[in-house]
């Protein structure tokens, strides 16, 4: 079990689009002095006139990938130093939702509601693309509806304007000129004019949410009209395109994501995380069944997954879980379409409850753990405030040290023992 790294900022976090391998980019620019010095500078003629610069030497390198003149010129045709884009790169929360709050709105009955309508209105081109792709309708319409609300907030804003700002800016320059440069060759292919390249402020793109990178790796023409449209309110490109992704991963149709399942008393919670798997038989014979007592069938070897702790849900997870891990990997977003997906399919809401009267930790707060359980002598591997795996593994140990349930999960209580 990994920690619960929500996916969505506002209404859903775009930027943290499918995973894929980066095209190779020459040096990213250097990073600028400081945060605030940087949005201070880019409301004066030296930013622009710095930014120009920064165009110029990135031209260079635009074209050392590969892309034409042409391209480049109309592509950067009226871009600007976008401060808006800077200001929403520095004001992310440090908090992230509980995955209860996340939940409540990820499968909230409108969504259900809007998801089954979407199933509905676009039928029969799912059933076309589950046909070729074997990725099941309601598990893509799920990713749509918490992507863009099923094409409702695909994002306006220019991507190049956004992509330049945030190269420029250095504080993640390497990772968004490797966007950057994979735009353009989005454009230099003719699937999509500049003018209609929009999305988020982050640089994700059209229904289904993809980065640049991600497009050009998985993106496919489902008409096969010679172009890969994942920007028009048609969205069978996009919908076909990530159901391609999902496939290319290893999904297995008819293998669920997970189930929800009720854990016996005395449970040795020793046995959950992602790294240890059994067949669902053996977790049968540990008194493990789903929510309603049932076995749960042979779907091939399942962890129990604790995203709240022993308080809250568990879940029985599948690979089908990991291959929606390769989307976004975050916990709670994997959960979140699956249980969509589910909900959509007619299933009703989850039957376990949640530790509502917790709170999330703040990122120093993480570290802060991470810093005080190591010099206890259960050591994190590291302080970076991600609850990963060594973490969740020595907040074990301390919880078993204490005699607390050792179920792993880092909340305000152990830091409180802590201290």
């Amino acid at each position: 079990m990994r920690s619960v790294k929500v996916a969505l900022l506002g209404l859903l976090l775009v930027m943290a689009g499918p995973a894929s391998s980066a095209p190779e980019v020459s040096n990213p620019p250097k990073p600028r002095p400081s945060e605030e010095g940087s949005i201070m500078l880019a409301q004066s003629s030296t930013s622009n006139l710095a930014f120009a610069r920064w165009i110029d030497g990135f031209r260079s390198r635009a074209r050392a990938a590969g892309i034409r003149d042409s391209v480049f010129n109309a592509a950067f045709q009226g871009v600007r130093y976008n401060t808006d884009v800077i200001q929403k790169d520095r004001n992310q929360s440090e908090f992230t939702k509980q995955i209860w709050e996340y939940l409540d709105s990820a499968a909230s009955e409108t969504r259900v509601k809007n998801g089954r309508e979407a199933l509905r209105k676009n039928k029969r081109v799912l059933a076309e693309i589950e046909s070729r792709y074997g990725v099941e309708a309601e598990v893509v319409t799920a990713i749509w509806g918490l992507e863009s609300a099923y094409g409702t907030y695909r994002g306006d804003r220019p991507l190049i304007e956004s992509l330049a700002t945030l190269a420029f800016d250095g504080r993640r320059g390497r990772f968004f000129e490797q966007q950057l440069i994979a735009a353009l060759k989005i454009i230099q292919s003719g699937d999509v004019a500049p003018s209609r390249m929009t999305g988020s402020w982050a640089g994700a793109m059209g229904h289904t949410q993809f980065i640049p990178t991600s497009y050009l790796s998985y993106a496919v023409d489902f008409r096969g009209d010679g172009k890969r449209d994942i920007w028009s309110d048609d969205p069978t490109d996009a919908l076909a395109s990530t159901a391609a992704y999902l496939n290319r991963f290893g999904w297995r149709k008819g293998q669920p994501w997970g189930v929800e399942v009720a854990l016996p008393r005395g449970f040795d919670f020793r046995q959950t995380g992602e790294r240890i798997k059994k067949s669902p038989s053996e977790w049968a014979a540990m008194g493990v069944r789903d929510v309603n007592g049932r076995q749960v069938p042979n779907h091939g070897p399942a962890s129990i997954l604790l995203p709240a702790g022993a308080q809250g849900a568990a879940f029985m997870i599948f690979n089908n879980f990991h291959v929606i891990e390769r989307y976004n990997t975050a916990d709670a977003y994997v959960i979140g379409v699956g249980h969509l997906s589910d909900r959509i399919s007619g299933a009703g809401p989850l039957k376990s409850g949640w530790p509502r009267d917790d709170r999330n930790l703040r990122f120093v707060e993480k570290q802060e753990m991470q810093r005080l359980l190591t010099a206890r002598g259960f050591n994190t591997e590291g302080v970076d405030g991600i609850i990963g795996p060594n973490t969740i593994q020595a907040i074990r140990r301390f919880q078993a040290s204490v005699g607390m349930t050792p179920d792993g999960y880092a909340s305000y209580e152990i830091l409180r023992r802590l201290r």
